[in-house]
């Protein structure tokens, strides 16, 4: 039985499923996935505490104290206060608002690229593939931290947002690479040459019907560049690159505590927990999204009931008086 494609219309699922049919599935695979549910709860609770713990403090990030240095952990100050006094619990939740927004426009921005570059090559072939591979081999040359370094000190009168640019700029490469390859495979399906047939234009082709079918990919590797972006950036802020003063990040943060960990522990640790709690829950709910996206995870299930179910072949040995 042959399907016809109307044009403009969204080309079936590759598993065969229908869309409501496809998306209680995934939703029912990610509902029965702890580590979704547990890097999920743990990425809220981030997120709020990045946006909503400013008001819950009355101390500005930004404003000294010096009648209270270096004071631990209290009633007054959650988190204490660094040298010049001040609320690490304000510092902390205003570093962890920009890592995150930060993280999350560098994943933004390098998946869009990436999509848009990958898809291009690997639908219109040909020289625009070879420049478009080329770009992206010219880019995996350069090596993106250096690089990063030498120009961020350059760019310090543009703000932060040039910064998430630079990030950007050298993270999306790998992606293109694998976006590609999946679009190559795709130009040659039922749906995409009914569409050319019709004469849908080439771009249109690419953004409803090519991009669609790698969107389970994108969302996964989108989830998984927030976390790296995050790890990035407090690197490179860490090392002076990044974020400027007055304004903080998770990785200036470190930064400023890394010598007083030892005698201060308050300055560090506590910037560092949230550090790694933030990426181990991407790294969860990525995970889970790869599983619960993917139309073959349930392949294997059903012939493992078939043997389990199975009875045994084998005899019993009787049991000797």
């Amino acid at each position: 039985m042959t399907t016809t494609v109307l044009p403009g219309a969204a080309p079936a699922p590759v598993d065969g499923t229908a869309p409501a049919g496809r998306l209680r599935l995934v939703l029912g695979r990610l509902a029965a996935a702890r580590g979704v549910l547990v890097g999920a709860a743990i990425l809220l609770l981030l997120f709020l505490l990045a946006f909503l713990g400013p008001h819950l403090t009355p101390w500005d990030y930004a404003t000294p104290n010096y009648a209270a240095i270096r004071q631990p952990p209290s009633a007054d100050h959650w988190f204490g206060t660094n040298g010049i006094g001040q609320d690490v619990f304000a510092q902390t939740v205003r570093g962890l608002q920009k890592s995150l927004v930060i993280g999350l426009l560098v994943a933004l921005l390098s998946t869009v690229l990436a999509s848009l570059v990958g898809a291009c090559a690997g639908y219109f072939g040909g020289w625009a593939d070879r420049v478009l591979m080329f770009l992206v081999d010219l880019m995996l040359i350069f090596p993106g931290f250096l690089v990063i370094a030498i120009v961020s000190p350059r760019l310090r009168g543009t703000g932060w947002i040039a910064f998430v640019l630079l990030i950007a700029l050298f993270n999306w490469m790998i992606t293109a690479r694998v976006v590609r390859s999946m679009t190559l495979s795709l130009r040659e399906r039922e749906f995409v040459r009914a569409a050319e047939f019709m004469g849908v234009r080439p771009f249109r082709i690419v953004l409803r019907h090519i991009l669609p079918n790698v969107s389970s990919f994108l969302i996964i590797d989108a989830t998984i560049t927030v976390g790296g972006a995050v790890m990035s950036e407090a690197a490179l802020s860490y090392f002076g690159f990044g974020v400027r003063a007055p304004d903080v990040s998770l990785g200036t943060l470190l930064a400023a505590g890394t010598g007083d960990a030892p005698v201060f522990p308050w300055l560090f640790y506590f910037a560092a927990a949230l550090l790694v709690l933030f990426v181990l829950a991407v790294n969860l709910v990525g995970d889970g999204l790869r599983d619960a996206l993917d139309p073959t995870a349930d392949a294997a299930r059903p012939a493992r009931r078939l043997r389990a179910a199975r009875p045994s072949s084998r005899r019993p040995r009787r049991s000797t008086p």
